[in-house]
C-alpha cells in the first residue's frame, strides 16, 4: 500500500512553509533516516528526514512552492513489492477531501499540474464568477492576485474542479476597477525610474518583519544605559585562555558578557520574568538568547540555564550553536523561548545601541563596542577600555528601579568578574 508523506510541523508554532529543495527526486529508493527534502520555517530551514522506506512514486508539491500547509500530501512512497506507477496519483488527494467544510477545502494547498497551465486568452480573463459562487483558489494564487491587483472573479482556473492556480494568475493582467487599494498604495511607493531590483522576503524575513512589529507596537520599551569599563575583564579573558590552552578552548569577551547577563538576572529575579496578560511568568532560571546573524537575517540560539554554567561550557556551547545556527542545522528547542536576550554588536564598531525586545520576553542587553575613553578612576582622569550597554525592559512586566538594578548587578560583575568564575 502506498504511503502519502505529508508536510511535517518541524515546530510547535508551524501552521505552514516553504518547500526550499528536494533532495530525491521521483524513482530514488528511500530508507528512514534519509534526507529527503530542506523545508524553510519562519525561523531557519530545516532538513526533513524519512521515516518509512520505499520508492518516491509521485512528488506532488514541487520546489520553491510557499505556503504549504502542515499536513498536505507532498510526496507519495510506495512500498516495497508495489509497482510505483500504478501508485502515482494517489498523493493528489489532499485533507480537504475528508473535510466538508469549504473554507477548509479553501486553505488546502493545491497540487501543482506537471506542466504549466497557458496563459488564458483575454476573453477567458474577462469571465467574472456568477454572483454568490464562491472563488476557489490556492493560497499561493491569492497571494499573487493580491500583490499584482488582479481580480479573482476575472480569472479562469485550470486546476482541478477550476481551482485557480499559480500559473492562473501570473500571466494575468490587473484590472484597473478591481485594483485593491493596498496594492495602489503600493504602486504610488515605487521608485519610479530609480534603477532597482525586487527580492521575494523569505518566510523568516518576514516573521523578522512582523514580529518586531509587534514588539514595537505593543510592548512599552524602557531604556536603561550604563558604561562599563572592562580592563579587569580583558585581563581575566587573557588568564582564563591561557589556562584552557592545552584543553584547546579559547573564551570571547561575548562569553563572560552571557554569563554575566545571567548571573545578574538571578541576583534580580525581579527582571527575570515575562508578562503574560493578566499573568506574570518568574523564571527560576536564567536561559539567554544570543543574537546570531545568519544569511537572510537573525537567529537567537539559547545557552540553557547559562548562570549556573562554566564559561568554558559556555564558549563551546556558543560555538556550536552559531556554527549550526549558519548552517541551518538547529532544532526548534534551541532557538524558542529564553527567559532573556543578548544582543552584541561591539565587533562592527558600533558605540551604543537600543534593541528590541524579543517577545514574549522582558528584556534585552545591547552591547556596544569596547573603546579606549577618557574615564575616571580612583577620582583621577585616565584611560580605560569602556563600553556601553543598553538595557530594553518591558515596561508592563519590569518597573525602572528594578531594571536598573539588574544594570547595576551586570556592571559589577563585568566590572569585578572574578564573581563570573567563583
Amino acid at each position: 500500500m502506498s504511503i502519502a508523506i505529508q508536510m511535517p510541523a518541524l515546530s510547535p508554532t508551524m501552521e505552514e512553509g516553504t518547500l526550499a529543495k528536494w533532495l530525491v527526486k521521483v524513482g530514488d529508493q528511500v530508507r528512514s533516516g534519509d534526507i529527503m527534502a530542506e523545508i524553510e520555517t519562519d525561523k531557519a530551514t530545516m532538513e526533513f528526514e524519512a521515516v518509512d522506506e520505499g520508492v518516491i512514486a509521485e512528488i506532488s508539491v514541487p520546489e520553491g512552492t510557499e505556503g504549504v500547509k502542515v499536513g498536505t500530501v507532498i510526496a507519495t512512497l510506495a512500498e516495497e513489492g508495489e509497482d510505483p506507477a500504478s501508485v502515482k496519483g494517489a498523493g493528489g488527494a489532499q485533507p480537504a477531501a475528508a473535510a466538508p467544510s469549504p473554507a477548509k477545502a479553501e486553505a488546502a494547498v493545491s497540487v501543482p499540474t506537471p506542466a504549466p497551465a497557458p496563459t488564458p486568452a483575454p476573453a477567458a480573463l474577462a469571465k467574472a464568477a456568477p454572483a454568490g459562487d464562491r472563488i476557489v483558489a490556492s493560497p499561493l494564487a491569492r497571494r499573487i492576485a493580491a500583490d499584482k491587483g488582479i481580480d479573482l472573479a476575472t480569472v479562469t482556473g485550470s486546476g482541478p474542479n477550476g481551482r485557480i492556480v499559480k500559473a492562473d494568475v501570473e500571466g494575468a493582467q490587473p484590472g484597473a476597477a478591481h485594483r485593491p487599494a493596498g496594492a495602489a498604495a503600493a504602486a504610488a511607493a515605487q521608485p519610479g525610474e530609480i534603477p532597482h531590483t525586487e527580492e521575494k522576503l523569505s518566510g523568516m524575513r518576514k516573521t523578522i518583519a512582523r514580529r518586531l512589529t509587534e514588539s514595537k507596537q505593543q510592548i512599552p520599551h524602557i531604556y536603561l544605559t550604563v558604561d562599563i569599563r572592562l580592563d579587569a575583564l580583558l585581563k581575566l579573558r587573557g588568564e582564563l585562555n591561557a589556562a584552557l590552552e592545552a584543553r584547546g578552548v579559547k573564551l570571547s569577551v561575548n562569553d563572560l558578557l552571557i554569563k554575566a547577563l545571567a548571573q545578574a538576572l538571578l541576583q534580580v529575579p525581579s527582571c527575570n520574568v515575562q508578562f503574560a496578560g493578566d499573568t506574570l511568568l518568574r523564571f527560576s532560571r536564567a536561559d539567554i538568547s544570543v543574537a546570531v546573524s545568519i544569511p537572510g537575517g537573525l537567529i537567537t540560539p539559547i545557552v540553557v540555564d547559562a548562570g549556573n554554567k562554566t564559561v568554558s561550557a559556555i564558549a563551546g556551547e556558543m560555538k556550536d550553536l552559531a556554527e549550526r545556527a549558519r548552517d541551518g542545522k538547529l532544532a526548534p528547542h534551541e532557538y524558542q523561548g529564553g527567559t532573556a536576550s543578548l544582543s552584541n554588536m561591539g565587533m562592527y564598531g558600533i558605540k551604543q545601541f537600543e534593541a528590541v525586545i524579543n517577545p514574549p520576553q522582558a528584556m534585552i542587553m545591547a552591547i556596544g563596542a569596547g573603546e579606549k575613553r577618557p574615564y575616571v578612576v580612583d577620582d583621577s582622569l585616565q584611560i580605560a577600555t569602556v563600553m556601553s550597554a543598553t538595557g530594553s525592559f518591558d515596561h508592563r512586566a519590569i518597573d525602572g528601579a528594578d531594571g536598573a538594578a539588574l544594570m547595576k548587578a551586570f556592571k559589577e560583575l563585568c566590572e569585578k568578574p572574578l564573581g563570573l568564575v567563583a
